[in-house]
């Protein structure tokens, strides 16, 4: 598990300019680690995390010349494991600590651990605990024993 900045960037649902965006960033050789585009009527947010650091301050730079507003958040990352129930695990984990999750989305690019995994890039409400919880044991997709997510009754 790590963290990374994440950059969120809300463009007007018109055809084209996610593209232009894309290519303005391919110009300049970004890469990214995740990417996630949502709907929301008249705009959609453009969430991604970039490769590194040089690659989140050039990021900043494009945006800034092409007068896009953006904000950035921490996040985690989260290998999790190519099978049934993993993410499901995860998220029960961070749920039995009353941890929070504002938004969630996958990368088919994982961290390098799990074969046939993905990386989850979280966005939760206490980063720092989030880390300690889902580092206990030394694996994200196991539970504390006898703990019970909140929502179960």
């Amino acid at each position: 598990m790590q963290t990374a900045r994440q950059l969120s960037v809300r463009l007007v649902n018109k055809p084209g300019l996610l593209a232009a965006l894309l290519v303005a960033l391919n110009k300049e050789k970004v890469s990214f680690r995740a990417l996630s585009v949502m709907d929301s009527g008249d705009h959609g947010t453009l969430r991604f995390v970039p490769e590194d650091e040089a690659n989140l301050k050039t990021t900043e730079e494009v945006l800034k010349k092409n007068s896009l507003r953006f904000e950035t958040a921490d996040v985690l990352l989260v290998e999790v494991p190519g099978q049934s129930g993993a993410f499901r695990n995860t998220v029960e984990r961070l749920a039995a600590e009353h941890l929070n999750i504002d938004y969630a989305y996958c990368s088919f690019n994982g961290l390098g651990k799990a074969k046939g995994g993905v990386m989850a890039v979280i966005k939760v409400n206490d980063l720092s605990k989030a880390q300690r919880i889902l580092s206990e044991n030394g694996s994200t997709s196991r539970r504390k024993p006898g703990r019970r997510p909140v929502h179960a009754r």
